[in-house]
């Protein structure tokens, strides 16, 4: 059984990663998952190499992605886009030199409009295997010994799947590991995630290892998928939202124990609570609140009365709304 993964001299045990999601994986829910456990590699938000030059040309300090990076607990690592190779070589040495991030992995995977068509960045670049060779070739070089890694879709659409090539280049450049999602960027999120599409990426790499991403949904699946399917590491991303001790979980499977009994719909409630502790003590609670209705929605999928909560919480604005919502709404008997 998998127990572990190395991405340069970095060891990632147990081999189970929090996947960069925008807009969800700020500090806050960064140290959720510290507490609960079972997470070998957490990520940050994805990071504008752009933005973070611009800013300091403007004496503006840091992007606001880039909060509590330096004094966190490592391992972790930060991700980051772009298609300037300039502007990802400055970023990529100061994360490796002053942030002293574990690790720093390119985006060429998000296929949101704003990042792969207006920026002609993220899945975009999957067009071009050279260009993404080129790319990781400099980010590699800027913030060695630190390990530089890329995230990529299966291609652009499903008559152009070309991970195999798109992983080729990455190795080919230095990078450091490969994490495939295992849909195309034209898929968005729909459909499933095909990981016999993912699985035939490992023959295009030498000696690095790949990460499977994609529609894992529950631990005995991650589990499954990490034994069943040649990948070193798994990711998850939206299944950590809805249940964010499915990290935990896993971690306890792969070494041999048996899982925790899921927490109760109480204790679910007070996990729900600490998050938002959290966040507030970070973003403040005018803004905190407004930021924790789309992380109450996630925790409140396939729960009894979970459409009535989401109903409610969507439309709070103060922490008053808020708790009142929580404490009367989130717990619901099962037979209601």
């Amino acid at each position: 059984m998998k127990k572990s993964l190395k991405i340069g001299d970095l060891v990632v045990s147990p081999p189970v990663l929090s996947a960069p999601m925008a807009g969800y994986t700020n500090y806050a829910y960064r140290e959720l998952l510290r507490r609960l456990g079972g997470v070998g590699l957490i990520a940050t938000e994805m990071v504008s190499a752009r933005a973070f030059v611009c800013m300091g040309a403007r004496g503006e300090g840091e992007p606001e992605r880039l909060w509590g990076v330096q004094d966190e607990p490592r391992p972790l690592a930060v991700q980051i886009w772009d298609n300037c190779p300039e502007t990802l070589e400055e970023l990529a040495g100061k994360l490796a030199n002053d942030f002293k991030a574990s690790v720093v992995d390119l985006n060429f995977g998000c296929p949101a409009p704003a990042i792969a068509k207006r920026s002609a960045s993220g899945s975009y670049l999957l067009r071009d295997p050279e260009k993404v060779g080129e790319l990781v070739s400099r980010v590699a070089k800027a913030c060695a010994p630190v390990p530089a890694t890329a995230k990529i879709r299966l291609g652009l659409t499903v008559d152009t799947v070309n991970a195999f090539d798109v992983a080729q280049a990455v190795e080919g450049a230095g990078g450091a590991a490969l994490t495939v999602h295992g849909r195309t960027a034209a898929q968005m999120y729909r459909g499933s995630a095909d990981w016999d599409e993912i699985a035939k990426v490992k023959s295009a790499l030498r000696s690095i290892p790949l990460i499977g991403n994609g529609d894992v949904k529950s631990a005995q699946e991650a589990v499954d998928r990490l034994n069943g399917f040649p990948v070193d590491g798994i990711m998850i991303g939206r299944a950590g939202l809805d249940r964010p001790w499915i990290f935990r979980e896993i971690a306890q499977i792969l070494a041999g124990e048996e899982p925790e009994v899921e927490p109760t719909l109480l204790e679910q409630r007070e996990l729900l609570l600490t998050h938002y502790k959290l966040v507030v003590e970070r973003f403040g609670q005018e803004r905190g609140v407004i930021l924790m209705r789309k992380f109450a929605v996630h925790y409140s999928k396939g729960r009894p009365g979970g459409r009535n909560f989401r109903d409610k919480i969507g439309r709070v604005s103060t922490e008053e709304e808020f708790f009142d919502v929580v404490t009367n709404d989130f717990v619901v008997e099962e037979n209601q």
